[in-house]
Protein backbone atom coordinates (compact mmCIF):
# COMPACT_ATOMS: atom_id res chain seq x y z
CA UNK A 1 0.00 0.00 0.00
CA UNK A 2 1.30 3.41 -0.95
CA UNK A 3 0.75 6.24 1.44
CA UNK A 4 1.08 9.73 0.07
CA UNK A 5 2.19 12.43 2.41
CA UNK A 6 0.59 15.78 1.97
CA UNK A 7 3.04 18.58 2.29
CA UNK A 8 1.78 20.87 4.97
CA UNK A 9 2.26 24.52 4.15
CA UNK A 10 2.34 26.78 7.15
CA UNK A 11 0.01 29.74 7.07
CA UNK A 12 1.63 33.08 6.26
CA UNK A 13 1.10 34.35 9.82
CA UNK A 14 3.05 31.39 11.22
CA UNK A 15 5.89 31.99 8.75
CA UNK A 16 6.03 35.68 9.65
CA UNK A 17 6.10 34.76 13.35
CA UNK A 18 8.96 32.37 12.66
CA UNK A 19 10.81 35.11 10.77
CA UNK A 20 10.35 37.45 13.75
CA UNK A 21 11.82 34.75 15.98
CA UNK A 22 14.85 34.46 13.69
CA UNK A 23 15.35 38.23 13.85
CA UNK A 24 15.16 38.11 17.65
CA UNK A 25 17.76 35.34 17.66
CA UNK A 26 19.97 37.46 15.41
CA UNK A 27 19.69 40.34 17.88
CA UNK A 28 20.75 37.98 20.67
CA UNK A 29 23.76 36.85 18.65
CA UNK A 30 24.76 40.49 18.10
CA UNK A 31 24.48 41.02 21.84
CA UNK A 32 26.71 38.02 22.51
CA UNK A 33 29.26 39.42 20.08
CA UNK A 34 29.28 42.75 21.91
CA UNK A 35 29.74 41.01 25.25
CA UNK A 36 32.59 38.88 23.91
CA UNK A 37 34.36 41.94 22.52
CA UNK A 38 33.86 43.82 25.79
CA UNK A 39 35.34 40.88 27.68
CA UNK A 40 38.31 40.74 25.30
CA UNK A 41 38.89 44.46 25.85
CA UNK A 42 38.57 44.13 29.62
CA UNK A 43 41.07 41.28 29.69
CA UNK A 44 43.50 42.96 27.31
CA UNK A 45 46.82 43.65 28.92
CA UNK A 46 46.05 41.86 32.17
CA UNK A 47 48.86 39.64 33.33
CA UNK A 48 46.49 36.99 34.63
CA UNK A 49 44.76 36.56 31.25
CA UNK A 50 46.37 33.99 28.96
CA UNK A 51 47.59 35.55 25.70
CA UNK A 52 45.27 33.52 23.43
CA UNK A 53 42.13 34.66 25.25
CA UNK A 54 41.71 37.99 23.42
CA UNK A 55 42.05 36.57 19.90
CA UNK A 56 39.81 33.62 20.79
CA UNK A 57 37.09 35.93 22.11
CA UNK A 58 37.34 38.10 19.00
CA UNK A 59 37.01 35.02 16.77
CA UNK A 60 33.94 33.94 18.72
CA UNK A 61 32.49 37.44 18.39
CA UNK A 62 33.04 37.32 14.62
CA UNK A 63 31.30 33.94 14.49
CA UNK A 64 28.36 35.41 16.42
CA UNK A 65 28.13 38.29 13.97
CA UNK A 66 28.24 35.88 11.04
CA UNK A 67 25.49 33.78 12.60
CA UNK A 68 23.41 36.92 13.19
CA UNK A 69 23.74 37.88 9.54
CA UNK A 70 22.71 34.44 8.40
CA UNK A 71 19.73 34.44 10.73
CA UNK A 72 18.62 37.79 9.32
CA UNK A 73 19.04 36.51 5.77
CA UNK A 74 16.93 33.46 6.61
CA UNK A 75 14.30 35.65 8.27
CA UNK A 76 14.04 37.86 5.20
CA UNK A 77 13.76 34.86 2.88
CA UNK A 78 11.05 33.35 5.06
CA UNK A 79 9.15 36.63 5.24
CA UNK A 80 9.39 37.04 1.45
CA UNK A 81 8.10 33.49 1.05
CA UNK A 82 5.16 34.28 3.32
CA UNK A 83 4.36 37.49 1.46
CA UNK A 84 4.27 35.75 -1.90
CA UNK A 85 2.01 33.08 -0.52
CA UNK A 86 4.25 30.39 -2.01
Amino acid sequence: MVIESIRAIAPARELLDRAAGLRADADLMDGYARRLLATATALGGRAAAPAPVGPALRRQAAACRTAAGRLRTAAEALAAHARTGA
